[in-house]
């Protein structure tokens, strides 16, 4: 489904990526583990055309995803959740998930600034897709309530239902249980193991939670400092001297 070709990142001096490459299968779900700094972040915003790459080559189902613009990356069936939330805080959560599915729409503006029939059938419709998203991830008991003032782990669960509300084929999640409690992340594996099933995902996550990514994921890439040091099965990849070495550093 996706292919990463020696992609290289660089802001001034500081080289983000160096030559990184990999590939991803559909269906898979592939861990994307690393220090801070790594480049896991730089990735994501590769792929999803926030930041230009120096060189090499993304293809996503056959198309060369850097010639893509920013704004046709959701059309592409590709969607992601952020490090820090990307929430609209005084939007109610129907509205902020309802952003995630209005790419489907093709109400034009004057349609929609007029409020015709056409705009407004159109955004009944939009608003029934948005609903069964919250009801499949039990958000449906705050879908009115502005998403300012939630729990975290609830706002986290807001930000998944946005990003499947784009109906992607791959689903890019960046530390989507950092800073979730132990049975909120329990919860929240639970929860991604039904939707993958359920929706036939491919997903790439970037995570901290080291219990979360080798518990989950069927392959686990590493970065350090921009490049790839390693890539396998988590038991594989947890045991590699150089991810310990990435993470723990050596004796002095």
């Amino acid at each position: 489904m996706l292919e990463v070709d020696d992609l290289t990142v660089r802001f001034g001096g500081i080289t983000a990526l160096d030559g990184v490459g990999f590939a991803v299968q559909p269906g898979e779900m592939v861990g994307l583990i690393g220090p801070n700094g790594a480049g896991k972040t730089t990735l994501f915003n590769c792929l999803t055309r926030r930041y230009e790459a120096n060189s090499g080559r993304v293809v996503y189902q056959e198309r060369d995803l850097l010639a893509e613009p920013p704004h046709a990356i959701a059309a592409l069936g590709i969607a992601r959740t952020f490090q820090n939330l990307g929430l609209f805080p005084r939007m109610t959560v129907r509205d902020n998930v309802m952003v995630g599915a209005h790419h489907h729409g093709r109400t034009g503006f004057v349609s929609a600034s007029l409020r015709l029939p056409s705009a407004r059938r159109e955004e009944a419709r939009l608003r029934a897709e948005a609903d069964e998203v919250l009801d499949r991830l039990q958000l449906t008991d705050v879908a009115d309530h502005p998403a300012a003032g939630l729990p975290f782990g609830t706002l986290k669960r807001v930000e998944l239902a946005r990003a499947l509300a784009v109906h992607p084929t791959l689903l890019l999640l960046d530390e989507p249980v950092n800073g979730l409690s132990s049975s909120e992340v329990d919860d929240f594996s639970d929860l991604l193991r039904t939707i993958r099933a359920d929706l036939d995902l491919t997903l790439i996550v970037v995570e901290h939670h080291m219990g979360f990514v080798m518990g989950i994921c069927d392959r686990v890439i590493c970065l350090d400092f921009g490049r790839k040091i390693a890539e396998g099965p988590p038991d594989e990849v947890q045991r590699n001297p150089s991810v310990i070495e990435a993470y723990l550093g050596t004796a002095a």
